[in-house]
């Protein structure tokens, strides 16, 4: 299998542009939006029919396609936008009292902090973020940081499974055991898990798992997955009640008002062109990567990554050379300086006080790719 360069004719991606930004927002192949792009002809041929008679089968067909990929059954997954609007659908379901706490980390999305504290907040409940030292030197500073901040308030709990800002791989099925020896149930968001890791998710150990189908698996954008522990299902619905409600877990979602399902419906193609490109063989290339660049651009800024190789995926962040201090409020400063260098997509982030850029390894990215993305990023932050 050729990877790299070659595979830019697979996308519709600017070929002037250095795309080391593929955790953000992804890259559709046109393989899987021409399978977009049939599923919409095909409901518009006859939307009656099409609702009526052909879709509560292919979106049952299409779950199978997802559970064969990260693991469990079919009945256990369901589709969702995005792993936000998850977040919102899981800790809409928690029966908290005012006194209560919801534990994540420091390293949540922002998006996720803000879900759960507007659900803490409605209850009188509190967020608690376990703040994680970065850099990381193994798994157990995140298990020991986390459980510092379990208190006997704990009554959920929210992980990441590759954190965002960090691209730490964080060790979810040690911490779902530490969580359930305390009876708290635990949510792992996993946005950037599918087409990135290994998974088998019921294996976890986890209540509820989420991920994104639009990152490294190439699915359309609004294609997100759910699973959820069989005994838990009775308790969480759809933020949209509708016809499905009453039929069960799967139907509730299956149908919360009339939508455009072609998203949902082309995982199937995402996951035959993700396996037809390697599959597990393509998530080792992309790590592999992903390492490479990383010990490179140590090696030039003399600085550190935000973890150790163990703990690294498709994707990795690095200090930045500078002794700039920057804060969360220097976001919108740190984009504008970026937004100088339109030949490169990256992210950096505050961590820590310092600048870090994050690189993505995906199948169309070389090494030199991503250490030229890496000295742009240095250079806007000089």
């Amino acid at each position: 299998m050729t990877y790299g360069h070659a595979r830019l004719a697979d996308y519709a991606l600017d070929p002037d542009v250095i795309h080391a930004n593929h955790g953000s927002f992804g890259a559709v192949p046109n393989a899987v939006a021409e399978a977009q792009a049939s599923w919409r002809r095909e409901l518009e041929a006859n939307p009656t029919r099409f609702f009526r008679t052909r879709y509560k089968l292919l979106i049952r067909e299409t779950a199978a396609r997802v559970a064969g990929l990260l693991g469990g059954e079919a009945d256990d997954w369901v589709f969702v936008d995005n792993a936000t609007a998850a977040t919102s659908v899981v800790a809409a379901s928690w029966d908290l009292k005012p006194g209560d706490e919801i534990l994540t980390t420091d390293q949540a999305y922002g998006a996720v902090l803000k879900a759960l504290k507007h659900y803490a907040g409605q209850r009188g409940a509190k967020l608690v973020e376990a703040p994680i030292p970065i850099p990381v030197s193994c798994e157990e500073d995140i298990l020991e940081a986390v459980e510092r901040a379990v208190t006997p308030r704990t009554r959920a709990a929210v992980i990441d499974h590759v954190a965002s800002q960090s691209a730490l791989v964080f060790p979810v099925a040690r911490l779902a055991g530490l969580f359930r020896s305390k009876g708290i149930p635990v949510l792992v968001d996993g946005a950037h898990a599918p087409g990135m890791l290994d998974l088998n998710v019921p294996t976890l150990g986890v209540d509820w798992y989420t991920g994104n189908g639009h990152k490294w698996l190439g699915a359309p954008r609004g294609c997100g997955f759910l699973w959820c522990r069989r005994d838990r299902q009775a308790t969480l619905h759809p933020l949209v009640i509708s016809h499905g409600h009453g039929d069960g877990f799967t139907a509730a979602f299956d149908w919360a008002g009339t939508r455009d399902p072609s998203a949902w419906l082309s995982a199937g193609a995402a996951i035959d062109h993700h396996l037809a490109m390697g599959g597990a063989a393509l998530r080792r290339r992309n790590r592999d990567l992903a390492l490479a660049a990383a010990g490179e651009l140590v090696r030039r800024f003399g600085t550190e990554t935000a973890g150790p190789a163990a703990m690294t995926g498709s994707m990795v962040s690095i200090r930045l050379p500078t002794d700039r201090s920057v804060g969360n409020d220097d976001g919108a400063w740190m984009e504008s300086r970026l937004a100088q260098r339109p030949d490169a997509e990256v992210v950096v982030s505050p961590m820590r006080g310092r600048a870090w850029v994050r690189l993505s390894a995906a199948i169309y990215t070389e090494l030199e790719d991503l250490i030229a993305a890496g000295l742009a990023a240095a250079d806007a932050m000089a």
